[in-house]
Order: C-alpha cells, then structure tokens, then sequence
C-alpha cells in the first residue's frame, strides 16, 4: 500500500509540471489557437490524456481510444465539456506523456 501511495504522488507531482507545460503552451495548437478560449477550457482535457497515459502505459492510442471517448461522459472533471470538444488535447497529453509521437507532429 506504501508504494501505491507513493507513486500516486509522483505522478500528482508530475501532473503539476505537465499543467504548467500546457499552461504556457496551449495556444500553440491548432485547436486552441483561434478558439478564443483560455487554458482552463482545455485543462481538463490535458488532465485525462496525462493520467489516462500513465494508467494504460504500453498501450497505443488507437487501442484506448474507445474507451477513453466512452469514459469521458463519467471523468470527474470534465465540467461541461464534451469528448469532441476535448478529443485533441486529450490526445496531445497523451503523446506527450508517452513520447509516441511528439507534439505537434500533426
């Protein structure tokens, strides 16, 4: 049980650096850039795709994507947002955390 606790705060500590990462570079991408909106209209998205890629690490993005579109109806802090408004970032969390492909490689 320690060592569960302990990784779940690593990955709590990574999480900061990750937001602080998106913070400063959300605009850059092409879904952001012209929307109009502020960084903490995607941040959700972003949170997902980093703890999505940390709970199904090895997995490739095409064989979690179903289930991370099903799940995202439930995810605690979606707020209003919807898969489709989200999807991107999600995705680019997700390639960011896993390396897979880099960001903006799109």
């Amino acid at each position: 049980m320690r060592k569960e606790a302990v990784l779940m705060a690593e990955i709590r500590d990574r999480w900061e650096n990750e937001d602080a990462y998106w913070r400063s570079n959300f605009r850059t991408r092409p879904y952001a850039a012209d929307a109009g909106r502020d960084y903490d209209y995607y941040q959700p998205g972003y949170r997902y795709g980093y703890e999505a890629a940390n709970r199904y690490q090895n997995r490739n993005w095409d064989d979690v994507e179903a289930d991370l579109s099903r799940d995202w109806s439930s995810y605690e802090r979606r707020g209003t947002s919807t898969w489709e408004q989200m999807k991107h970032a999600v995705r680019d969390a997700w390639d960011r955390v896993t390396g897979h492909r880099p960001v903006g490689a799109r």
